[in-house]
């Protein structure tokens, strides 16, 4: 009898366990079930830990948000730049035809009411022309202001007042679990929103490797995210932008799970550089640093997982001078704690030459603060205002009198450190020496600038490479 009840209590349990299941099932699946793979139904509902229904609704984000992602449509020379008409034949002598440029898409994010944007460097690398359409279908021609490879993040600038535009948010307060939603333009669909949670920090996926200072510190989500969606927006529930969209996770080319966006407080620091210097200007630390797993700290008797170890110095650098040494464990910058490269590469990229970094180390397992002043790429603390006509695309140097000898010319100046601009997609090379502007001799970088500054229209560019073969380009403003 005792055996009977027991089982009876066991079968009406089980019971129990399997009709509360359907009913979860239901609740959060079926309701959504028409919902694309990836995406998570807008009617779901949060449990909370004491027992309270949560709604989860972006409505609101949304509405805010939609109205500011651009869909960014470029143009860019072909590659392969002519080609042979195979019926010229018959008519004569062969002869060579332009073959159309090439066209891609993607998003861009509206930061301010008089039409400066952010986009993706990919997005926009090698253009020629640059036109961005808002939500409400308005269609601006787009000037490039200025560009990082390193964090792969460009900035654009149309001629509107009043654009709708989305504040910054703080991507230091994004936790992992958290509801975040991407708005961008995938397969030229404008306007879409998908949503997803947080499911990493500071990761780092390697794909800016020909950079020479790469800065990768992702914040990796599950909202679907595919191609035409870069340089879109990454927001919290509330609409402030936390990142900006960048790549995808995927064995096809579409999404297959995760995406990955640049946080926004690097996206600020790098659209404030451009805009008031014209660079990006990059702090140094001055070390070489790894991160820490459990052999490398048994090896070294580290005693904690906690960190990355500096394994190596710059002569002379920041972290040399204020004290560092070979050995140190970085266990924090400014209070924050770090505990993997990436972490250390997004905080230290956050600041300017001359910044100063109270940087915690571990040595000797006791702990000691110091102060780092960050340092650029010459090794001094002045911030480096750029060389470079954000309308080209380039740095200009000063050609020396012995070059100008031997190739027979006056003046000019020479193109070095080529980026993507106009001279790039008008196919000019690094090394070329401008000699003239529309007819108009160049004498100096200045003159450059002068020239360009209010120029519209069609510009001419005359000059030599150093072989002595001279060159015209043309191409519009």
């Amino acid at each position: 009898m005792n055996n009977l009840r027991k089982n009876a209590g066991i079968f009406i349990l089980a019971l129990a366990g399997s009709l509360s299941g359907m009913g979860l099932y239901n609740h959060f699946f079926q309701a959504g079930q028409s919902a694309p793979i990836g995406m998570k139904p807008v009617s779901a509902r949060i449990v909370n830990f004491s027992g309270a229904a949560a709604p989860l609704d972006f409505t609101e984000a949304a509405a805010a948000t939609v109205p500011a992602v651009v869909h960014v449509k470029t143009s860019s020379p072909n590659t392969n730049a002519q080609y042979m008409d195979p019926f010229s034949f018959f008519w004569g002598q062969p002869a060579p035809r332009q073959l159309p440029p090439q066209q891609s898409s993607g998003s861009g994010v509206i930061i301010s009411a008089d039409g400066y944007i952010v986009t993706n460097n990919h997005v926009v690398e090698n253009a020629s022309e640059i036109n961005v359409t808002l939500d409400d279908k308005r269609t601006y021609t787009a000037k490039l202001i200025g560009t990082d490879p390193s964090t792969d993040l460009a900035v654009l600038k149309v001629e509107g007042k009043d654009l709708p535009y989305l504040a910054y948010g703080n991507s230091d307060e994004v936790k992992v679990g958290e509801w975040v939603m991407a708005v961008g333009n995938p397969f030229n669909l404008t306007s879409t929103v998908t949503a997803g949670i947080v499911s990493a920090k500071a990761r780092n996926i390697n794909i800016l490797p020909n950079q020479k200072f790469p800065i990768e510190s992702f914040i990796q989500t599950d909202a679907a995210v595919n191609p035409g969606n870069s340089g879109g927006a990454l927001v919290n529930t509330s609409g402030d932008l936390v990142g900006i969209n960048a790549a995808i996770a995927s064995t096809t080319g579409s999404y297959s799970g995760y995406s990955f966006a640049i946080p926004v407080n690097i996206v600020r620091k790098v659209v404030d550089d451009l805009l008031e210097f014209g660079n990006v200007q990059r702090g140094f630390i001055g070390v070489s640093i790894r991160d820490i797993d459990s052999d490398f700290a048994s090896q070294k008797d580290l005693g904690s997982l906690d960190g990355v170890y500096v394994s190596g110095l710059t002569e002379g650098g920041a972290a040399a001078i204020a004290g560092i040494k070979e050995g140190d464990i970085i266990t924090k910058i400014n209070g924050v704690h770090i505990r993997s490269t990436p972490e250390l590469q997004e905080m230290v990229g956050r600041h300017r030459p001359g910044d100063a970094l109270e940087v915690t180390v571990m040595r000797d397992k006791s702990e000691k603060t110091m102060s780092v002043v960050l340092r650029n790429s010459e090794g001094t603390t002045k911030v480096m205002r750029t060389e470079v006509v954000n309308v080209l695309g380039a740095s200009l140097e000063s050609v020396d009198s012995d070059d100008m000898i031997k190739l027979k010319i006056k003046s000019g100046v020479r193109v070095k450190d080529l980026q993507t601009g106009k001279l790039k997609s008008a196919g000019i090379k690094e090394g070329f020496i401008i000699t003239s502007i529309d007819n108009q001799q160049v004498k100096n970088k200045a003159d450059v600038t002068d020239y360009l500054k209010d120029k519209k229209g069609g510009v001419l560019i005359e000059g030599v490479y150093p072989n002595g073969m001279k060159a015209y380009y043309g191409f519009g403003l």
